[in-house]
């Protein structure tokens, strides 16, 4: 089993691209000043197209009161990520599931190497540094971020939990769109 594994980050302030509007009247999109975070860990099927989420709230104030670093947060996360992919893909159904991966930081270390050591048929396919283009759930997150949080301005992170895990349920029951962004062809049905 091949699975493509990465990890997005979706803030809380919009992510602007062109958009269209009434004649005469420019589209407005609010801001603020927030560092709060959603962090989705996912893997994509790249056979049947199936995909598997979890995320990670990242907030501001609670991280300047932890004596955790981000990195630590992230492996923690990644690690129950990787017992879930575990689950999902179990050893008796499953002699060896690859997921590719880049080089974060928080992909490697003992919280993951214990993970790894309770799913011992999860391996690691690392993607050569600075190479996001080779890793084909990168072009599922910019199909998701142009759904999901594009021009739109979300006033707490639960609204924003909400619109991505919304989207990620819809493309769980279009496989076939999410397995002709896998093979690399463009479709306006995409969208």
């Amino acid at each position: 089993m091949l699975l493509s594994q990465d990890e997005a980050r979706f803030p809380m302030v919009p992510t602007l691209t062109a958009t269209l509007g009434v004649k005469g009247h420019r589209p407005v999109v609010g801001t603020r000043d927030s560092k709060d975070v959603l962090y989705v860990f996912a893997v994509l099927n790249l056979i049947s197209g199936a995909i598997h989420s979890n995320t990670l709230e990242s907030l501001q104030a609670a991280n300047r009161k932890s004596d955790q670093s981000k990195t630590r947060r992230m492996q923690r996360a990644f690690a129950e990520h990787l017992r879930h992919v575990g689950r999902m893909y179990p050893a008796s159904q499953h002699d060896r599931v690859v997921l590719t991966i880049d080089n974060a930081p928080w992909h490697r270390g003992p919280l993951i190497n214990e993970a790894l050591k309770d799913n011992p048929h999860l391996e690691f396919y690392r993607m050569p540094s600075y190479s996001p283009q080779l890793n084909v759930i990168e072009r599922f997150w910019k199909v998701l971020r142009r759904r999901a949080t594009h021009n739109r301005l979300f006033d707490t992170l639960t609204e924003l939990k909400r619109s991505i895990r919304a989207n990620l349920s819809y493309f769980q029951t279009v496989h076939k769109r999410l397995l002709t962004l896998i093979k690399g062809r463009r479709k306006k049905t995409v969208r």
